[in-house]
């Protein structure tokens, strides 16, 4: 039997009094008529100003109006509700707000057309041109970094989890911790300052070496967490049976987290994806298509967004090409994102009914 239906059947002498469920949504409306009128007494013009007057006179309302009817005790439980509904929209207004926005101008001038031509000949303060040149750089420097850095950060979390012992593992933890932190223009300086030593071009296999370097320590601590995951019983099993350890971590153990390692793989991408700093100094960008990413400079999305905007001179067009762009590039991530939810929901453990 419930704890509801066990405190229907008690005398009604016994039940704590409640507040009925509509209170909340009451005292929220009560807070809003009262803070706007503050606002407007005080002669508050920011809309925000208000909101934060609306979400203090709500919360002490709730404390007070709680206390009176329910008891203190309760009161702070609803209290810690609302501090938590608090957090969560302060947390998705900003992200709405920017969705909204970048819908809202982007889609001026995000068509079929935008999509399949480049600048060309286009000055950055002319109308026309499209994002097509700077599609092509970013899906091959992005995707040759993944070829690069996603090999390199399973092996080594591979080696961490099943092998590393020693000095050696924790002097490759403690660089992989220190790779994590480090700020994307470094490692453009990095690969830059190779390519000064062999007086080197701008290329975009450069661009993609930077995000490498990004990418693999994402990739090792994401492999490294769903390789704890595996329970021990099945490479003691595998191992019993006389299977080798590197055939054990081949047959079983990748196979088993290979849902956890590709969404890993996968939020490493989109974390890159949208990195500028190392593709400004190593690529250059390009107003041309250029589909050889070994030789000459390339475009990108995120670099051809800030340029965009650095070379507009206040020009609407730039500023329609920018947002359409922006636009873009965060249908390019969230795709990405839907893509390891459905890899790691499709490669989960089937448990029996």
């Amino acid at each position: 039997m419930s704890t509801a239906a066990v405190t229907d059947k008690l005398p009604s002498s016994l039940r704590s009094a409640r507040l009925p469920k509509w209170s909340p949504w009451a005292i929220a409306a009560g807070s809003v008529v009262v803070a706007v009128g503050i606002g407007l007494g005080a002669g508050l013009s920011s809309k925000i100003q208000w909101g934060l007057i609306a979400g203090l006179l709500f919360l002490l309302g709730t404390f007070v109006i709680a206390t009176r009817v329910e008891g203190r005790r309760q009161a702070k439980d609803r209290i810690a509700t609302s501090l938590v509904w608090t957090a969560f929209l302060l947390a998705v207004i900003p992200l709405v707000s920017l969705i909204w926005t970048t819908v809202k101008r982007g889609v001026k001038v995000l068509d079929p057309y935008f999509l399949t031509h480049s600048m060309g000949i286009v000055a950055d303060t002319d109308p026309g041109g499209g994002i097509y040149h700077a599609i092509i750089g970013s899906l091959e420097q992005v995707g040759l970094a993944t070829l690069i850095g996603a090999p390199i950060g399973v092996l080594t979390a591979v080696y961490l989890v099943e092998y590393g012992r020693g000095g050696l593992s924790r002097a490759v933890t403690f660089f992989v911790d220190v790779m994590t932190g480090i700020p994307s223009i470094v490692a453009g300086l990095f690969i830059l300052s190779l390519m000064l030593m062999f007086n080197m071009e701008p290329f975009g296999f450069a661009g993609s070496l930077a995000l490498a370097i990004l990418m693999m320590p994402v990739v090792v601590r994401s492999t490294e967490e769903m390789l704890k995951l595996v329970p021990n019983e099945l490479r003691e099993a595998s191992l019993a049976l006389g299977v080798p350890k590197w055939r054990t971590i081949l047959k079983v153990v990748l196979p088993t987290s290979i849902g956890g390692i590709t969404t890993g793989i996968m939020l490493a991408i989109a974390r890159i994806a949208g990195e500028t700093a190392p593709i400004l100094l190593l690529v250059w960008g390009n107003s041309f298509i250029n589909n050889n990413p070994f030789s000459g400079a390339q475009q990108a999305l995120p670099l051809y967004i800030y340029q965009q905007y650095a070379n507009s001179s206040g020009s609407p067009a730039a500023y329609d090409r920018a947002w359409a762009a922006s636009l873009t590039l965060i249908a390019f991530v969230m795709i990405l994102n839907l893509v390891a939810r459905g890899i790691a929901r499709w490669k989960a453990p089937k448990t029996g009914r």
